[in-house]
């Protein structure tokens, strides 16, 4: 399987926060960030130009494109990827990376094309947010799990049952490896969306996607989640907050918390 790596130049922290949030609507699940440039990567069956060239146009962006295949993704990340501390909390690593560990919680990741290696704002905000909530004995949905990392945390943190869904299907493979890498024995992976998971209510629901797809299922999050249970949301920028809110609030969540980080939030609502 082949992907297209798009090279944005910007160096403007907003315009990158922007692009990855529109891309990531239209199906960009990787990105990486250096010094010059945002590079976003996309299966290259999903991949529009059409629709790359609006998006760069609009925030007056120049790029190029590039094909790629899975082993030259490997080595790139090989070369970029870097531990990601939370400090106190959680360590996230690759398992190229000899250190001394220094946080109750580590995580050794396969550094492949998954959304969520802890580098981005989302992954990291919802990571931060996790410490401060009980998973003991709890049952968990992580919807979107890209590389299964907060599903990984969930078991990591004493949750009884994780249950984690991604429609991708370079996410469900790399996240498979990565829980049994963390010898994970309560976490069951599947592929597909809200429309292909049984019914039941879960203790917490964590869910670090995009807006759009939050809209989108925010009544099934809401009738998944227990009496007195917690949604956890993430993807979002600062834009999003009161749309965002406003529809949970519309199908009868509770907001109780907002966190922020570099231009991102994440929201915990209680039903």
């Amino acid at each position: 399987m082949n992907y297209k790596k798009a090279a944005l130049h910007t160096i403007e922290a907003t315009k990158r926060e922007m692009l990855v949030a529109r891309l990531s609507v239209e199906g960009y699940s990787g990105f990486e960030e250096t010094d010059e440039q945002l590079l976003a990567y996309i299966d290259d069956a999903d991949f529009d130009s059409e629709t790359l060239q609006l998006i760069a146009s609009e925030y007056e962006v120049p790029y190029e494109i590039e094909t790629i295949g899975q082993q030259n993704w490997n080595e790139e990340w090989e070369k970029n990827f870097h531990p990601v501390i939370v400090e106190g909390f959680c360590t996230v690593r690759a398992d190229f990376h000899k250190m001394n560990i220094a946080t109750p919680y580590e995580i050794v990741i396969t550094p492949k094309m998954s959304f969520g290696t802890g580098h981005h704002a989302t992954t990291k905000l919802m990571m931060m947010q996790m410490q401060h909530i009980d998973f003991a004995g709890k049952d968990v949905f992580d919807f979107g799990t890209g590389t299964g990392i907060l599903a990984i945390l969930a078991e990591k943190l004493g949750s009884k049952h994780v249950l984690a869904i991604d429609n991708d299907e370079w996410s469900y493979e790399n996240a498979m490896e990565n829980i049994g890498r963390n010898h994970c024995d309560n976490v069951n992976v599947k592929q597909g969306s809200m429309e292909h998971i049984i019914a039941y209510e879960y203790d917490i629901i964590l869910a670090n996607i995009n807006r759009h797809i939050l809209l989108h299922y925010m009544k099934d999050l809401y009738n998944s989640v227990k009496p007195e249970g917690i949604l956890l949301m993430s993807g979002l920028l600062l834009d999003d907050e009161a749309i965002v809110k406003i529809a949970a609030e519309n199908v009868g969540f509770k907001n109780i918390y907002t966190n922020t980080l570099n231009g991102w939030i994440t929201l915990q609502c209680a039903r």
